[in-house]
């Protein structure tokens, strides 16, 4: 018997954690649909304070807490968590730190502004899910990226853990959503995104951090590419369209997992 392909999820939102939007109902629908077409799966996302712990039954993951990440020149400790979908058959795992997610929103404030750390919660969310799959010592043949708060996983496989063996042969696809941001991330994003693997050269493209760029950066280290918004902005596709790396297009709900199945299998193989 052929050994069953592992897919990891990374998603910026995932309902019934978050409220249902576009993004959020793929990071829920997408992966119970895919492990059951014989996938192993992991699925992954951030543990924003405004998500429930208690109604949503999450714990801690002791095994897998206690490492500590350094941005900036600061420790920050990564906790795990993980819950279960029931109905699914599936978990998800959440990376969880006191000074990043302990807010009572996701990436804007009451407000609507932008907080001003989310470079930093990036990073600590694309560095931790890394580090949690090697403790899990789980090797995925793919690893598909959902929002743009998941930017930095396709640079970091590809450059910061191309010499480990669990991810020398990981191929990343990243879904684009009808969701960006209009604000600068902090001006000195492209130096603390700098790890060993990682040089200046790698990130130029982030040198203004702004949401198109972050695109650009996220399409030059993926593999494949999907839009997954039925609108998006001339900007982000003109960004997508000229990688020339394989490109799916938009796919209604019927097809959807049919089309990227066989859209993962073309690139995996």
């Amino acid at each position: 018997m052929m050994e069953s392909k592992k897919v990891l999820f990374v998603s910026q939102e995932i309902t019934p954690y978050l409220p249902e939007t576009e993004l959020s109902l793929i990071g829920r629908t997408l992966p119970q649909a895919i492990q059951e077409t014989g996938k192993e799966i992991r699925t992954f996302m951030p543990k924003y304070g405004n998500i429930n712990e208690r109604r949503n039954q999450l714990h801690e993951v002791i095994r897998l807490s206690g490492m500590n990440l350094i941005i900036d020149d600061t420790d920050h400790p990564l906790i795990i968590k993980v819950a279960s979908i029931q109905a699914a058959r599936m978990q998800v795992y959440f990376i969880d730190n006191e000074d990043y997610f302990h807010r009572k929103h996701t990436v804007v404030d009451s407000r609507g502004r932008f907080f001003e750390d989310n470079d930093e919660r990036m990073i600590f969310f694309a560095r931790g899910v890394l580090e949690t799959v090697r403790k899990l010592r789980w090797s995925p043949d793919l690893v598909h990226c959902h929002g743009w708060f998941t930017s930095l996983i396709p640079l970091y496989i590809k450059n910061a853990y191309r010499e480990d063996p669990l991810f020398a042969d990981s191929k990343v696809v990243f879904s684009f959503y009808n969701h960006g941001f209009k604000n600068l991330l902090n001006p000195s994003f492209a130096e603390k995104i700098l790890v060993d693997g990682v040089s200046p050269e790698d990130v130029s493209m982030v040198k203004e951090p702004g949401y198109e760029n972050l695109v650009t950066l996220a399409a030059t280290y993926s593999d494949g590419l999907v839009q997954g918004s039925g609108n998006l902005p001339e900007s982000v596709t003109g960004v997508l369209k000229k990688t020339g790396k394989p490109y799916l297009n938009y796919v209604n709900e019927e097809e959807y997992v049919e089309k990227l199945s066989v859209f993962y299998d073309s690139i995996i193989k």
